[in-house]
């Protein structure tokens, strides 16, 4: 009890210099949350991504169509259990700064492989029934204030013209994880139209989303997909949906690790930080302990000391930088949902975020502590009760 009571009291002996170095190590640990919590934006697609889903593409890029025949025949692959398919349609609402994701899907099939998307049965089946319908998530329809029965125009770009769009279900996800930001529309609405004003186009598709019983089966199924569609005017690549996820998250690789490198330096940052005012204080301190030694205190003791007062140091930072995260985080969120919500779906600060940042603050008040502590241990007291600071 004795040494818990010094080490409360050494902490607040300068209460300046404890005060502005805790504050340090709040923005450092601000900064890594963000970062750490902009990363996870990044992969929230790949962990939202199933274990039992297929896609198919065009071998040669994701910008050239497949033909809409492929269906059936993945379809009769052993092992698949449902096959859906669609094409991105990149229509502008209002203004190009509107962006959000538009896929034209076969709504049934769609539904039937993604039933993280959760609409009542209402909604769906006016989705199913009405050819200019639409499905939106529940974050895009907050945005723009959307509500059933609205009508909204689109001004197509890669598929010329205006096309308006009725919507008939808004969906959430069955996870945090899931993506409420984008809509979906009926794949036939927008063949129908190209039937009569591009017909080299009609009867194409983007992707193929394809269902699988066993995880263990999709190495094998995606082989035989790929291999059916050998030396064909349109060879395909088959992946899992994380795989495939996971190459657009390459793109931008780049700027990932240049993010996750921050992250490490920002925490070297509270290291320096926290080790120079430890530094300082050993120093300062230097005669107390070799009295300290005089009166009995063992090493342990010392130890405490030391230790303690970094760790505390450390950690009322760590918990203050903490709880100022939840704030600035909801508020960059905001401006997420409000600016880049097609491109950062879900933002959200995780509690394995919380864990590490925590971790991160404890592991730095000990990494700070050790050199003082050796310092101290090792040091004669004669030679500490001579010191002059």
């Amino acid at each position: 009890m004795k040494v818990l009571k010094l080490v409360s009291k050494n902490a607040l002996r300068h209460k300046l210099r404890s005060i502005l170095t805790a504050l340090g190590i709040a923005v450092a640990i601000l900064a890594f949350g963000l970062l750490r919590t902009i990363i996870d934006a990044w992969y929230a697609g790949v962990e939202a991504s199933s274990q039992t889903r297929l896609v198919t593409r065009n071998a040669v890029s994701l910008v050239f169509p497949l033909p809409l025949a492929y269906r059936d025949k993945i379809a009769k692959v052993p092992r698949v259990t449902g096959v859906s398919y669609g094409l991105w349609f990149g229509g502008q609402y209002k203004d190009p700064k509107n962006f959000f994701a538009q896929f034209a899907v076969e709504p049934q099939s769609f539904l039937d492989l993604y039933q993280e998307y959760l609409i009542s049965e209402r909604e769906k089946e006016n989705f199913l029934n009405e050819r200019n319908a639409c499905l939106v998530g529940v974050k895009l329809a907050n945005k723009y204030g959307w509500k059933l029965g609205d009508i909204f125009r689109l001004t197509g770009t890669m598929y010329p013209g205006d096309w308006d769009f009725v919507i008939r279900g808004v969906y959430r996800g069955a996870e945090k994880s899931t993506d409420e930001a984008t809509m979906f529309f009926h794949w036939k609405y927008l063949d129908e139209n190209l039937r009569q004003t591009d017909p080299i186009r009609a009867g194409n598709v983007g992707i193929f989303w394809v269902g699988v019983a066993n995880p263990n089966d999709v190495a094998h199924v995606s082989k035989q997909i790929d291999v059916m569609f050998e030396n064909s005017l349109a060879e395909t690549k088959t992946e899992t949906e994380r795989a495939f996820q996971l190459s657009f998250i390459s793109m931008v690789g780049t700027v990932i690790t240049a993010l996750q490198v921050i992250s490490v330096v920002v925490i070297a940052i509270i290291l320096l930080v926290l080790a120079n005012t430890m530094a300082m204080t050993a120093r300062e301190r230097i005669t107390e302990y070799a009295v300290l030694k005089t009166l009995g205190f063992r090493p342990i003791h010392l130890i405490s000391l030391i230790f303690g007062e970094s760790i505390i140091i450390a950690m009322v930072g760590g918990c203050l930088g903490i709880l100022l995260t939840f704030p600035i985080c909801n508020g960059f969120a905001k401006f997420i949902s409000d600016n880049l919500g097609s491109i950062f779906p879900v933002f959200e600060l995780k509690n394995g975020t919380i864990a590490l940042a925590l971790l991160a603050a404890f592991a730095v008040g000990i990494v700070a502590a050790i050199f003082p502590t050796l310092r101290a241990i090792r040091m004669k007291i004669s030679d500490g009760l001579r010191f002059v600071g």
